[in-house]
């Protein structure tokens, strides 16, 4: 399965390091991703396979709300089809 990760937030060093590191320690791989800065906040969008993690998907979730927490970000975990429907014009 693949899902799309979203980090929104103030620009601090080393968020893609630490989302990076928290998909190594569940075997996510991450497919594509981008990132910006727009006036001082981080934005990035992450296309991850979730086909070989090591947790189910409920463990994924909460890990990603507790990075959030731990950065001060919005990290979001959406099931691709979820994402590209509600991104459908």
């Amino acid at each position: 399965m693949k899902a799309v990760i979203t980090v929104i937030g103030h620009d601090t060093v080393g968020v893609v390091a630490k989302v990076g590191t928290v998909c190594a320690e569940m075997n996510i791989n991450i497919e594509d991703v981008t990132q910006s800065i727009m006036q001082e906040m981080f934005c990035m969008i992450m296309l991850v396979d979730l086909s070989k993690a090591n947790v189910p998907q409920d463990a994924v979730r909460a890990r990603f709300d507790e990075l959030g927490k731990e950065m001060k970000m919005q990290v979001t975990l959406t099931r691709q089809e979820v994402f590209d429907a509600m991104h459908k014009i």
